[in-house]
């Protein structure tokens, strides 16, 4: 299976209708966290709210972050985002993908949908 790669909608939660469309964000289920250039982050106008250190695939870094609302499937939610300096897509994480009730589907290379568990 190649990368299973997905639309999604980037809105900035502060600043009502204030939002980029990018059609080939990486679904990454490597990933913990999704991570946004920082170009998209400057052209929304989102705010830092702190860094974090974490292992990437060039070893250990330490990122900004912040929050946006991120829209896949006709699914949307405010979740936490890491900006990222040296990514030019947008890699769709693990977490956003559990909060939004969707998973990789492997022999189709897709999303779909699943159960949300509260505990």
């Amino acid at each position: 299976m190649g990368h299973v790669r997905v639309t999604v909608r980037i809105s900035n939660p502060d600043k009502e209708g204030l939002a980029v469309e990018v059609p080939d964000a990486v679904v990454d289920t490597g990933a913990t966290w999704t991570a946004v250039p920082r170009s998209v982050v400057r052209d929304l106008g989102l705010r830092s709210t702190g860094s974090l250190t974490l292992t990437t695939a060039q070893g250990p870094q330490e990122l900004e972050q912040s929050f946006a609302r991120l829209e896949i499937q006709g699914k949307s939610l405010v979740t936490h985002i890491l900006i990222s300096d040296t990514l030019n897509v947008v890699l769709i994480g693990v977490t956003t993908l559990e909060a939004l009730g969707l998973l990789v589907d492997p022999s189709r290379g897709e999303l779909r949908e699943t159960e949300i568990y509260l505990l």
